[in-house]
Order: C-alpha cells, then structure tokens, then sequence
C-alpha cells in the first residue's frame, strides 16, 4: 500500500533525524518531505536521511508553499507560533502532531480544533520525550487499584544538547513559566521559587538538584490515574551510564504510591532508560505515533479527534520498541 509523504517541519534537526530513522527501520519506503524556511539545508538534511526530499516552507501561505501537493500527515518539530502548520494541516483533513508547545500555550491549538473538531487528528505531542513518561507509567499503573501520588524525575545529561532547536525551545519555555503545574492533595497549583525546588535519586542511587517543570505529562498522568498528587521535577548533571564510565543516556525516574489489587499499600519506583539520550527516544515516540495516525501499520488510521500521545500509543508496542533500541524500564529499590 502507498501513502503520500509525511511531512516533518523543522526536520533538519537532530529530532527529525532521530525520527527518520525510527521510521525507516520499520518503513523504509514511506515518502519523507523535510520542510524548513532554508531550503539548501532541508535539501541536504533529506539527502543525508535518504528517500527524502527538502521542501522549502512559507509559513505565511496557505498552502505552505506546497501548492497542491498530497501529504498524509503533518508533524512539526519546532515551536510553530503562527500556528501554520496546523491551519494547514485541518484544511486538508490530515493528522497533525507538534511538539514543542508549553502547557501554558495550547489555547490556540485548541481553538483551532474546537472550530474543526471532524477535520482530522490534532495531537498534543508535549508530553516528556513524546510519550516516554505517560505510556510506562500507565502500564506499571496497572499493578495498583488506586494510584494516589506520582513523582516523576527526568535527568537530562549535560552532554546531551539535542541540538539548537531543543535549546531553543527549552529557552523559551524557562523564561515564560518559571512556575511548575503541579496537582498537589487534589488541587492544581503553581510551584515556585523555594517549593519548585526538589531532589530526586537517580538509577545510580545519586541525588540530583532538580527544579519543577510544568510538563502536560502531570495533567495527562492525573487525569488517567485520578492520582491525586502528581508532579514532575527536571535535573541536569551526569547521566548514570556516564557516571559509570559509559555514554550519555536518558533517564526517568517514575515513582508512584497508592492500593494494590488486593486494597493494600503499594510502592513502585522504576527507570525508563534510553542509551542514546533524549533525542532518539523523542524520535521513536513520534515515529510511533506517525505510524498510527495515518495507519501504517495496517490498522485504520486514527479518526478526527484531539488527544494525547498515550492515548494513540500502545503500551505493549511501544515498549517492545523501546527494548529493540536498547531502551529499558527498569525496577528500583525504594529510596
């Protein structure tokens, strides 16, 4: 089966290379388009990744410069403030996945679906590395009967840039909401200043200085959990693989508390860990995703709708993805 190209705004950076390689391990036919404001450098980004073409994008177009040209999905990998991509992506019906937006900012994007909630698939793609928080925390949520508080701690290793995009997006989301949304005994609130503070240890057991993030990972968790208090703290250091002599990787620590199945007092406390850092695990979350929204895995694609990454993903693919790269969610000794 044929599909029409998908195209990746913003692909020339580290994160669309990371996703063009996710994808083409399981589709390596699947037509690319890499679109950026600088067409030599999508041009050569595409004849780097292979079976893809650089496209230059005008973003003040309606038709982003694209005149008629089919395309089966639209994914945006930079934080798009005019919103064209998406305006794009409804008036031709396709799935539209971004990824970069604070949760302080997706007021226009739902606007934009709530005035063509049948026109096609609109993901809020915020989520940590695009689903590699909210997917193994509900999976390892299964264990309990009620889920009363999670605690979610991401190490970013120092060494692990991402590239000028993910600084920049990181940049601007510090400096607009330095509070963290956090549910706290039931209540949304606003951490700050000495109460955005935290410590969390990391796979290695080290305590890392972390600062409260306001990811919709806390909404998405709280929601799907009913937890009553979820929060998500950010530290930057030394990766426990780098401690240890190895590469920089990625870590989350997911820590959570409630009643087992049987309405006694659990604990968990468990490692979702990537080898190659951040940016491959992001690239493997949206390339799953893109698999789903326009189908091609066979199964039909995803109906007009807005959602969150985890509830397009499937747990049980995803982490059989996970471990194909070397990724592992791993159980930790209680702290």
């Amino acid at each position: 089966m044929s599909f029409d190209p998908v195209l990746l705004l913003g692909g020339s950076g580290a994160i669309g290379h990371q996703t063009v390689r996710a994808l083409r391990a399981t589709y390596p036919d699947l037509p690319l388009l890499i679109g950026g404001r600088d067409l030599i450098k999508a041009q050569n980004a595409a004849v780097e990744m292979g079976g893809a073409e650089g496209v230059e994008i005008e973003t003040t177009s309606e038709d982003l410069g694209l005149g008629e040209r089919k395309i089966s999905a639209v994914v945006v990998l930079y934080k798009d403030h005019s919103l064209a991509g998406l305006r794009f992506a409804q008036a031709r019906g396709v799935p539209h996945l971004s990824i970069s937006s604070g949760v302080f900012e997706i007021a226009p994007e739902i606007a934009s679906f709530m005035h063509a909630p049948g026109a096609a698939a609109v993901v809020l793609g915020y989520e940590w590395l695009v689903g590699a928080t909210t997917v193994p925390a509900l999976e390892l949520a299964r264990a309990f009967s009620q889920v009363h508080e999670i605690r979610i701690g991401a190490l970013v290793d120092e060494d692990d840039a991402g590239g000028p995009a993910v600084a920049a997006d990181f940049e601007h989301l510090s400096h607009l909401l330095p509070a963290a949304l956090t549910r706290r005994d039931g209540v949304y609130l606003w951490r700050e200043g000495e109460d955005a503070k935290a410590v969390f240890s990391a796979l290695d057991g080290t305590e890392i200085e972390a600062s409260g993030f306001s990811s919709i990972d806390v909404v998405g968790l709280a929601t799907a959990t009913g937890a009553h208090s979820v929060q998500f703290n950010l530290g930057s250091g030394v990766s426990s693989d780098r401690r240890k002599g190895g590469t920089f990787s990625t870590e989350i620590i997911l820590e959570m508390s409630g009643l087992d199945r049987k309405g006694q007092p659990l604990r968990t406390r468990h490692a979702v860990v990537h080898p190659g850092g951040a940016a491959p695990l992001t690239g493997m979350g949206i390339a799953l995703l893109i698999e789903r929204l326009v189908g091609l895995d066979g199964l039909p694609p995803v109906a007009p709708g807005l959602y969150f990454p985890y509830q397009i993903l499937d747990a049980s693919h995803y982490l059989a993805r996970l471990a194909q790269e070397g990724g592992q969610v791993l159980e930790l000794p209680l702290s």
